[in-house]
């Protein structure tokens, strides 16, 4: 399996649009079938007058699967606040302006200048295979082209950001009037790829061309053990590898996990329930969320349903 993706899908919200968004290429228009039920975990930390649930979630979806309810749906209907990795704008071309001024490289290198004659047919092979011509992505830096590549097969699949479990709650959120806050800007989480050494881009693009066709497995797998509620099975297939790129572990997943706990501890200081929702990812494993609070001195819950 690509690890550089696994570790995509748990940690950056932005990615879903990074990858649709450079591609004619639409999610496929899903055949009427049951709602199918899911019961993703859930967690809780809470004091006197503070209540904080930790929702992992997944980016992008297919339609049919019945997650916001039961004791997912009481805890945020119960909470004051929606909290995200990142708020998402509601103006696409501010999205695109933001992702472009950092997915194009300044220096007016092309990708394919940065690959070797077999990384670069593998590539453009690739590139085609998903209906794009071989120079399509030439002015982006690798992270970017890893990413679109990551997400394209996906829309032809079903899966569908508009679906993704922060799509849908930012809008409940609106619904109901509560207020919605990130733990970072949208800048903030695109330079987590932008600044990654030029190798580990690179990297991680042949990586991912190398297992273009593993994309959809991959995720389905993914989404049936979020689906089942099933954290430390997620934990398995998002990040075993990491010990073999601890440079992208590091930056996408722990030092995050590390500064969201601190935001967490002091926002405990401050009365109300938040319902705070982030990749499935950050919420599994060693140096999970969960971890750094308990390391901090907060005690976290699953909450049974």
């Amino acid at each position: 399996m690509n690890r550089f993706f696994r570790t995509l899908a748990a940690s950056c919200a932005v990615i879903s649009f990074a990858g649709f968004a450079a591609s004619p290429v639409q999610a496929a228009a899903p055949a009427a079938a049951a709602t199918v039920d899911a019961d993703p975990a859930l967690w809780v930390m809470k004091d006197d007058d503070t209540t904080i649930y930790l929702f992992g979630t997944v980016h992008v979806l297919k339609p049919g699967l019945s997650w916001f309810d039961e004791a997912v749906k009481d805890a945020f209907d119960k909470s004051d606040q929606l909290m995200l990795e990142m708020v998402m704008p509601e103006d696409q071309a501010v999205l695109a302006k933001a992702t472009m001024e950092l997915a194009v490289d300044p220096s007016g290198k092309t990708l394919s200048s940065r690959l070797d004659a077999d990384q670069l047919k593998a590539y453009q092979t690739a590139l085609e295979g998903l209906g794009l011509k071989p120079t399509q992505l030439d002015m982006f830096e690798p992270w970017f082209a890893a990413a679109t590549l990551s997400m394209l097969p996906l829309g032809k699949l079903g899966y569908d950001p508009e679906q993704g479990a922060e799509k849908l709650l930012t809008r409940f959120a609106k619904d109901s009037g509560k207020p919605v806050a990130g733990f970072e800007t949208l800048t903030e989480q695109l330079g987590f790829l932008d600044t990654l050494p030029e190798e580990v881009q690179v990297g991680y693009l042949n990586t991912v061309v190398k297992d273009i066709d593993k994309a959809g497995p991959m995720l389905d797998t993914l989404v049936m053990q979020w689906s089942k509620g099933e954290p430390e099975a997620l934990a398995v297939t998002m990040n075993e590898s990491m010990a073999d790129t601890p440079e992208i572990a590091k930056v996408l997943l722990w030092d995050r996990n590390q500064r969201w706990a601190d935001t967490l501890k002091a926002r405990m200081d401050q009365p109300g329930t938040v319902f705070v929702a982030v990749g499935a990812g950050h919420l599994a494993g060693e140096k999970s969320v969960q971890d750094y609070l308990k390391q901090r001195g907060l005690t976290v819950t699953r909450v049974a349903y």
